[in-house]
Parts: C-alpha cells; structure tokens; sequence
C-alpha cells in the first residue's frame, strides 16, 4: 500500500471519510480539502480520483508520502528442527 496525500479545491464533510476508502479528511484555512493514507494500489488510487471528479471538485495535487507498512497474512514464522 501507497501513503498518499490527495489535495482539492472545495470541503468535502468529514462523513465522506467510508465513501473515499477510510481515508483522513482535513480542511486547511484556504478552503482546501485534504484526504491522506494508504492507497492499495494505482486501480484504488484511479476510483478515488474519479469519486471526486464525480463531485466536481478540481484536483491541486496528488503525492505520495511514502510507503506504508503492511501486516502479515499468514503464519511466516520458520521453525527449526
């Protein structure tokens, strides 16, 4: 998974947080929205674009903050004899 930072024109309301993937929903003073975390993968990443074009809200930028961490599936343990 991608961490990313997804900046746009325009508030979206702190309930919309399940509609865009659980992502964090922030305002910032000039009216700006920010949604920030992981991203599966560039077919998420593609759907969350598109919900807000959807909205009609202009895109400012889309960053990638870094990697995040992601947690085993399975019992990846090695047992020795």
């Amino acid at each position: 998974m991608q961490q990313m930072e997804i900046r746009i024109k325009g508030q979206i309301d702190r309930n919309w947080a399940d509609w865009f993937g659980g992502l964090t929903i922030t305002h910032t003073e000039n009216g700006e929205t920010v949604l920030t975390g992981p991203v599966r993968d560039q077919a998420a990443l593609h759907g969350l674009l598109s919900r807000l074009a959807d909205l009609g809200l202009p895109l400012v930028s889309v960053t990638s903050t870094g990697m995040s961490i992601e947690k085993p599936t399975g019992d990846h343990t090695t047992r020795k004899a």
